[in-house]
């Protein structure tokens, strides 16, 4: 049996489709043949035609077999048309004349359908690549892509400077060649200092990983960032020399104006009865303000050599209780948190946290109101909030800049230095008013 189902099947492969139809409807048509044939030749008068009438009603079957061969064909034609157009990537055609309810015309309108989504796919897809590679053009960050065995198969203009040649001298170039092998193995991003054809100093690489015709390829991102940070070094100068300049400006200027009135005064003969006076009030401001210069010279040096951090593990809420007893202007509330174990240096956390809320006592006390002091574990870290009543942060940008200070006979190292400290210890320092009420709130962020 097995063998007489594939004799059957091998047959049944000889013989194509449109001619398996065309059989078909022959066989569909031989019965009723065979019937008028057997009633012509029974039938004695019509006997004499039977033979013609045999003819012309066969030849009149394999005709209208033909055609309906050809009624079938042809709709199966159009849609393998169709889906050949689909399969080469040309969503233009359609087919018409198709209408639902009928068989071929619900297939013919899946196709047209299937067309205009996958045209619309394609649109979307191109718009899409078009936009990527006008921002990959734009970016001032190189990006090179590598094969699998490592050799360069796309980089932006921005790469093309690096290296010093268009992308067509350097497309399938190895990665060593280049001397971006050892970057290319990287996993973790990476901060070096290399020298290339475009330029040298300190680059930030990251390497990611993307596939393309199912084959594993390497994303290389390269950015500058010896730009970046000798602009933010030249800003970083410019505030502080602008701080620095306002303050020895603060005590130059009385100090040249003592110094000419004092030359004034001996260039006068005789000399005034009371120019003893004058003199002594004259050097009495030129040493505070010579006193105010050394004062300011100590607090700079001593902001310049803050020494690293020592950690050890301390009971936090402890040192807050300890901080909180030491203001004695006004009374400090505590909203007590849990009693957490931290790693860090006390002596310096206790300075940072010292300065911040006497910050906030000081700006508090003018008009009256409280300070809150609370804290809270948040996964791995512990954040501690210092809110206040005061009259909020001023609207500038160097309030973390040394020696730049709001408030009358401030120092200006408060702020800067409790940051320096919380840097220092891997965590966070930021300022910001309140929402619900007058005031401002320091969080402070300190890793366990």
């Amino acid at each position: 049996m097995p063998l007489d189902l594939n004799q059957h099947r091998a047959r049944a492969t000889r013989w194509g489709y449109e001619t398996r139809l065309f059989v078909g409807a022959l066989i569909v048509a031989l019965p009723a043949l065979l019937t008028l044939l057997v009633v012509l030749w029974t039938d004695e008068e019509m006997r004499s035609w039977a033979m013609l009438a045999s003819i012309l009603v066969t030849l009149t079957t394999v005709v209208l077999a033909f055609e309906v061969r050809r009624r079938a064909v042809y709709p199966l034609r159009t849609m393998a048309n169709l889906l050949e157009a689909l399969r080469e990537g040309d969503y233009s055609l359609r087919g018409s004349a198709a209408r639902r309810g009928d068989a071929i015309g619900e297939v013919v309108i899946e196709i047209n359908t299937l067309s205009q989504t996958l045209r619309e796919q394609r649109l979307a897809v191109e718009e899409k690549s078009a936009l990527l590679a006008k921002v990959i053009a734009a970016l001032d960050i190189a990006v090179l892509a590598f094969d699998a065995e490592g050799f360069l198969k796309l980089a932006n203009p921005a790469a093309e400077r690096l290296l010093g040649s268009p992308f067509d001298k350097l497309n399938g170039r190895a990665a060593a060649a280049l001397d971006l092998g050892d970057w290319l193995g990287a996993h973790e991003p990476r901060i070096s200092e290399r020298t290339f054809p475009g330029g040298s100093g300190r680059w930030e690489v990251r390497r990611a990983q993307f596939r393309e015709d199912g084959r594993p390829h390497d994303l290389l991102v390269i950015t500058d960032l010896s730009r970046a940070l000798r602009e933010e070094e030249r800003l970083a100068w410019q505030r502080l020399l602008r701080v620095l300049g306002h303050e020895l400006n603060n005590s130059l200027a009385p100090i040249r104006s003592m110094a000419a009135t004092l030359a004034k005064l001996l260039a006068v003969e005789p000399l005034a009865e009371d120019w003893r006076d004058d003199a002594g009030s004259a050097l009495g401001v030129i040493g505070d303000r010579a006193e105010a210069l050394a004062r300011f010279m100590a607090r700079y040096t001593a902001f310049a050599r803050l020494p690293p951090p020592k950690p050890k593990s301390f009971a936090f809420a402890e040192l807050v209780q300890r901080i909180v007893h030491l203001e004695q202007r006004m009374s400090v509330l505590v909203e007590a948190g849990h009693e957490i174990q931290i790693n860090a240096d006390p002596d310096q956390i206790e300075q940072a946290l010292i300065n911040l809320l006497k910050n906030a006592v000081d700006a508090t006390l003018p008009g009256g109101g409280e300070v809150r002091v609370r804290w809270q574990q948040s996964g791995d870290g512990v954040t501690l909030e210092i809110i206040d009543s005061g009259s909020g942060l001023p609207h500038s940008e160097n309030l973390f800049v040394p020696f730049f200070t709001t408030k009358p006979g401030g120092s200006g190292i408060g702020l800067v230095l409790a940051r320096q400290i919380i840097d220092a210890h891997d965590g966070s320092l930021s300022l910001e008013n309140r929402e619900d009420a007058q005031g401002c709130v320091a969080r402070v962020i300190l890793p366990l």
